[in-house]
């Protein structure tokens, strides 16, 4: 339990039945008349909805622990993503849903961060960019530049995103994971 003064972001707060929210925003108001009060902004924790909360001041809340390791990506099986924790090296099995968008970057070594609560795997969590190589893209044509358009790619992971018209097949690019858009190219 805390009290509503010691909300932080990213502090997981267990709330309306059990449900696991993350802490946005919190900002304490204090008006010229009345109690204060602290307004939050919440996510849920499974999924991704966002919601304005607003509590009194120094109400207790429940939070909950999260587990949050980092572990390597080992392989495919079946529907499941097997992770590996590096100082142990044991094995977790963590379902495609409790993956989400990350799949769509994931390649074999990949480190991501692995939420758990009680045992359950909430989600998993990469970095915000990371580098994977163009398995297939139309080539360009000549006088393609920097500023033009964009053409679709497919990455070593069979995702597709788009990219500038110069990129060719082969070519390592960085890729933020958090919209899917390109952010250029990797030196070698």
């Amino acid at each position: 339990m805390a009290s509503t003064n010691d909300l932080k972001n990213g502090l997981v707060l267990k709330l309306d039945g059990g449900q696991l929210w993350s802490v946005v925003e919190f900002q304490h108001v204090k008006p010229g008349k009345g109690p204060a009060f602290v307004r939050t902004k919440l996510k849920n924790v499974l999924s991704g909805k966002v919601v304005d909360k607003t509590f009194n001041a120094g109400v207790k809340v429940e939070t909950a622990t999260i587990d949050r390791r980092d572990m390597q990506f080992s392989y495919m099986d079946g529907e499941y993503y097997v992770f590996m924790d590096m100082n142990t090296y044991d094995q977790l099995m963590v379902d495609r849903k409790a993956v989400g968008d990350a799949a769509n970057y994931l390649i074999e070594g990949f480190t991501a961060s692995v939420a758990q609560h009680e045992g359950e795997v909430l989600y998993v969590e990469l970095p915000a960019a990371v580098e994977l190589t163009i398995k297939h893209t139309d080539p360009g044509v000549q006088g393609d530049r920097s500023t033009g358009g964009t053409k679709p790619a497919t990455l070593e992971t069979d995702y597709e995103i788009g990219v500038p018209l110069f990129i060719s097949t082969g070519e390592k690019i960085k890729v933020d994971t958090r919209t899917g858009t390109y952010l250029g190219r990797v030196n070698s």
